[in-house]
């Protein structure tokens, strides 16, 4: 997936440096102009001989420089694991999912519960029951749980990115599951947040009002300095994806925001144990 996000952005950089339109590419290579768009979004996959004829096209001619766009092309056609999950991921989640393994940082805001990335495996099953109240079969519920799992693996690898997790206390406060389940996640989080490549901060109801209004929201960064930083807003049906530099901007200082007002990661942990105690 980052790899055609990144083949379609820098098809993009040579057509509007040609002054070629959308409509011309298309044409190129017998397509229409929102196909050009979509290739340009990473958004659909891509033959080699169409970026070959469009290369040709923007005029790059040396096989130094066409070869490692070629070879992205070849590359982005390669599944991720994640599609031996299709059966119970959104084509719209796939997206994410893909950018997600592939970030160097993310960093993400969540006020209805713990983020996917931190979840144990009895509370993960908690909240995917709780959002479907009881109409999965158990099998489906397995799955999604094993999903939410193999994600995590990310965190744990040499490569692992740094995430940045903001969490608001109602995250904390909102029971899913027993008892048991709710302070062992409690726990977790403040385990896990002892890792040098984890920051968990957890902004207190007793902050008040703050710069998150619009609700929980993901901000992912790659190590290619050609990728954008990437918002990345869950609906219920559908997500949506920012990569507009304005806009990211202001996820950026919405962010910092919440860093500079909420606990820091050694009070986090306090307020971790102080919640659990009382649940």
């Amino acid at each position: 997936m980052v790899r055609r996000i990144l083949l379609g952005s820098q098809l993009r950089r040579l057509r509007e440096g040609r002054g070629v339109s959308r409509e011309a590419a298309g044409y190129s290579i017998r397509a229409s102009e929102s196909k050009i768009s979509r290739m340009e979004l990473g958004r659909v996959s891509f033959k080699a001989r169409d970026v070959a004829d469009l290369l040709t096209l923007y005029g790059v001619t040396d096989e130094s420089e066409r070869e490692p766009l070629l070879g992205l092309a070849r590359d982005s056609s390669i599944a991720g694991w994640w599609h031996s999950y299709s059966d119970v991921l959104p084509g719209w989640f796939q997206t994410y999912v893909g950018l997600e393994g592939a970030a160097s940082r993310i960093n993400t805001y969540e006020v209805q519960f713990v983020h996917a990335l931190l979840q144990t495996e009895e509370y993960a099953q908690a909240v995917v029951t709780a959002g479907h109240r009881g109409q999965l079969p158990e099998e489906e519920v397995e799955r999604r749980v094993s999903l939410r799992l193999e994600r995590q693996k990310l965190l744990h690898g040499e490569t692992a990115p740094h995430l940045l997790c903001i969490l608001d206390e109602a995250a904390l406060r909102r029971p899913f599951g027993s008892t048991a389940i709710m302070q062992g996640q409690l726990e977790h989080l403040a385990e896990v947040s002892e890792s040098p490549s984890i920051t968990l901060r957890v902004v207190p109801f007793e902050f008040g009002g703050h710069p998150a209004e619009s609700g929980a929201f993901t901000l992912l960064s790659f190590p290619e300095p050609d990728l954008s930083d990437v918002v990345y807003l869950e609906q219920l049906t559908s997500s949506l994806y920012l990569d507009k530099k304005d806009e990211v901007a202001q996820y950026h200082q919405v962010l910092a925001r919440l860093v500079e007002d909420g606990l820091s990661p050694a009070h986090t942990r306090d307020h971790l144990r102080r919640i659990r105690q009382l649940v």
